[in-house]
């Protein structure tokens, strides 16, 4: 009996310190979105009001420069649309407003992003040039979050944590687009436009790094690279918690359902946070019908947490997997986005003379547990592979761009500054190297041999150089180099290094020749966990799988 006794209370004390445990380690995790919630307190819904552009316009809309709207959604895999014949669940997902705006302008059949995750992209895209130049190598993000990353199972490789590197950080609000930077919204306000931002930002919290230090007479957005898209107790949303992914577990307890209006107090908006920055998108419109304005429009769908409105939900009951079902309904939700800001164009008569570029910022993660996302092409978010730079890349001018226009040539997030600058009639910045070309020229030139031009990418010993229809990868963390000629193999299945020697020795030196020109970044890396190019989370993993550990 004693015995017994015994062994209950150890069972009941090893119950209450595994309890006790669980609750200090979510404590912990939740630890900075306490602070953040006492130091910058979040007030119920405020009203948004948008300056009054002209009541009627001086020059008829044809006449006058064209509206710029750089449509940018967040983490969406390039078979998540069914403009390439995809869609998520095998198309049980359809997106016809973003195909219609598709088919409207030019389709750019190899469009690149900046960089295969967030920050570094979005720099490039308000830049024109590669983010690794003035030393924004990595996203933000604080080190609560690296630690976590650095301690968890990623199966047979582990994760690599800099513990020496922490004393050279810098605080995450500081961790941000150099104002030395000329953004494309300075460069456009200069030109007459009003410059409007909608959405996440994640270009530095501080702020001297606000849009309205950026160059953006107004904004309505967030500052991190995430935001709840609804109040989790909301009986309108569906909640979707991967307890699997790292990333996901620091994500609910710390972000918040908030907006900031020109960089003043958080609030709560009134609705699900895709519905709430469109409403006030197209309010934007109706207000500067009348003048030339520049719209940086950045949704964070679909990107984790997983957050659906019910309605949207309910609408694709046909998608068995809930977790799908929510990631599809997020889609589904920026699709109608794109659909209302084009309405709003056209009600106004301004759409034909309305340049739209949409792209999304990287490609699928895999932490998110979906296996076709970035079909048909390896890697994921966070990997070079073109599952993880590939992207969807459009442009609409329906007053210059002819309808149903397919542009082989490869398009990067660089190049919209370009683009826009050339639009609107404004001098490209002559006192830094740029990197960018006018995708207009592009689709003018189509079906003749692409401009010769070099991409790179980086981030901390993982350099990738596209040259000529060929691509070299070289990773130090494992010794790794790949070398694929996309033209004949463009989803990556066949490495030439071996086979190549000529080609590998010059693409190496031209590599080496770009990178020593980058800075170095600004901020350390302090963390690298393994990505596996061909297996997402959920799936089985082996020591001989390929991978590369990705600096951040």
């Amino acid at each position: 009996m004693m015995k017994m006794r015994l062994w209950i209370l150890l069972a009941a004390g090893a119950a209450a310190l595994a309890v006790g445990y669980g609750a200090f380690m979510h404590y912990r995790i939740g630890l900075p979105g306490m602070i953040n919630r006492m130091r910058d307190p979040i007030l119920a819904t405020q009203p948004v009001a948008w300056d009054q552009g002209p009541a009627t316009a001086d020059t008829a809309a044809g006449e006058r420069q064209p509206n710029i709207i750089v449509i940018l959604v967040d983490d969406l895999g390039i078979n998540d649309i069914s403009t390439f014949g995809g869609g998520v669940a095998g198309g049980l997902l359809q997106t016809p407003n973003i195909d219609a705006l598709a088919a409207r302008g030019a389709i750019f059949t190899n469009g690149y992003a900046g960089n295969a995750t967030c920050a570094p992209s979005r720099a490039a895209i308000m830049t024109g040039r590669f983010a690794t130049r003035f030393g924004f190598e990595f996203t933000p993000a604080p080190m609560p979050f690296h630690r976590l990353l650095g301690s968890f199972d990623f199966g047979p490789h582990p994760a690599i944590y800099h513990t020496d590197r922490e004393a050279d950080s810098i605080p995450l609000d500081e961790q941000g687009l150099p104002t030395s930077e000329i953004t494309m919204a300075e460069l456009l306000r200069d030109q007459g436009y009003r410059t409007l931002f909608f959405g996440k930002w994640h270009l530095g919290g501080a702020e001297e790094f606000q849009p309205q230090n950026q160059g953006f007479d107004e904004w309505l957005g967030f500052m991190p690279g995430a935001a709840l898209f609804m109040d989790i107790n909301d009986p309108n949303v569906v909640n979707a918690v991967a307890d699997f992914d790292p990333i996901d577990r620091f994500l609910w307890p710390n972000l918040s359902f908030a907006v900031r209006h020109n960089g003043g107090q958080r609030f709560h908006p009134d609705r699900y946070m895709t519905d709430y920055l469109t409403e006030h998108a197209v309010s934007a419109i109706e207000a500067n019908a009348n003048r030339p304005f520049f719209m940086y429009f950045a949704l964070n769908a679909p990107h984790t947490p997983l957050q659906a409105l019910r309605s949207d939900y309910d609408a694709l009951a046909q998608i068995e997997d809930e977790r799908l079902r929510v990631y599809a309904a997020m889609i589904r939700a920026a699709d109608r986005a794109v659909g209302e800001i084009v309405a709003s164009l056209e009600e106004q008569g301004i759409a034909d003379n309305t340049l739209i570029v949409f792209s999304s910022d990287n490609g699928g993660a895999s932490y998110v547990g979906f296996p076709d996302i970035n079909a048909p092409y390896r890697g994921w978010k966070a990997t070079f592979f073109e599952g993880g730079i590939r992207v969807p890349m459009f442009v609409s001018w329906p007053a210059r761009i002819a309808a149903g226009s397919i542009v082989d040539s490869p398009a990067a997030h660089v190049d919209i500054f370009a683009t826009a600058a050339a639009a609107a009639g404004a001098p490209i910045p002559q006192d830094r190297a740029m990197d960018g070309i006018d995708m207009i020229e592009l689709i003018d030139a189509a079906g003749t041999a692409p401009p010769e031009r070099d991409l790179f990418w980086r981030s901390d010993r993982y350099r990738v150089l596209l040259r000529d229809g060929w691509k070299l990868q070289i990773s130090e963390l494992p010794p790794r180099t790949w070398l694929f000629n996309l033209e004949d193999d463009p989803t990556e299945q066949f490495n030439l290094a071996s086979s190549e020697p000529d080609r590998l020795a010059a693409m190496t030196s031209a590599l080496n020749a770009i990178d020593a020109v980058q800075a170095g970044p600004i901020w350390p890396s302090l963390v690298a966990p393994p990505v596996y190019i061909d297996h997402n989370i959920l799936e089985p993993r082996s020591v001989d799988d390929e991978y590369i550990h990705w600096a951040n």
